[in-house]
């Protein structure tokens, strides 16, 4: 099942009004990126309504505007489609817990469902380039040497470049390891442990895979 790889994945960012949807804010775009066998395989954009103005510093950060958002589809409308094209698949994004809590609260108005795991590149990152000056995606992006693709803080270009960041630690997992199978779940289980343990995980992982 490719669904366990981890370079068979959806790497999505949101943009939104704010920063939790619990307290009224709305997703004004999302971009997203299908990934098969390391391969950029589909890419979703749109932007949508949230059905009030947006403020002036969420102009001025996103670059997008309330003129930019009038006639565009409502919130649910777009969802239902995105609803679609992640189907199936594990979902990646940079700083996951922020764009997870407005993926599912945005699907459940659309009356849509995901039932697939997330992992955060933010916090691999901080175990795979820990000599970075910091884990923003901006600074990785210079940092590793990726391209830049887009504008920083619009949806789709983030979720292009935090592709290619993903894609450069399962690579870097690899090389230095010998991990050829790098799974999902090795991955998430890489975010959460203790930074100064990375490479005894990944040289006991490599050990293993090799007496298999």
């Amino acid at each position: 099942m490719q669904r366990k790889f981890a370079d068979t994945v959806v790497v999505l960012d949101f943009e939104t009004t704010g920063l939790s949807p619990e307290y009224g804010d709305r997703a004004i775009e999302i971009g997203a990126v299908l990934v098969e066998r390391g391969e950029i395989a589909a890419r979703f954009q749109r932007l949508m309504n949230p059905g009030f103005r947006v403020s002036p510093f969420i102009e001025r950060y996103t670059g997008i505007t309330n003129e930019m958002l009038k006639g565009q589809p409502r919130c649910e409308v777009v969802m239902a489609e995105f609803a679609e094209f992640i189907a199936g698949h594990n979902i990646v994004a940079h700083n996951a817990a922020f764009d997870r809590r407005f993926l599912d609260f945005e699907l459940k108005r659309a009356n849509r469902s995901y039932d697939g795991e997330s992992c955060c590149s933010l916090l691999v990152s901080r175990r795979i380039y820990q000599d970075s000056p910091n884990h923003k995606l901006q600074t990785l992006v210079a940092h590793v040497g990726i391209e830049q693709t887009g504008t920083f803080h619009r949806a789709l270009a983030d979720a292009e470049m935090t592709t290619r960041l993903w894609l450069s630690m399962i690579s870097a997992i690899r090389q230095r390891y010998g991990i050829d199978a790098v799974s999902f779940d090795l991955m998430r289980e890489l975010s959460k442990i203790d930074k100064l343990y990375t490479h005894r995980y990944l040289a006991s992982l490599a050990e293993k895979q090799s007496d298999g």
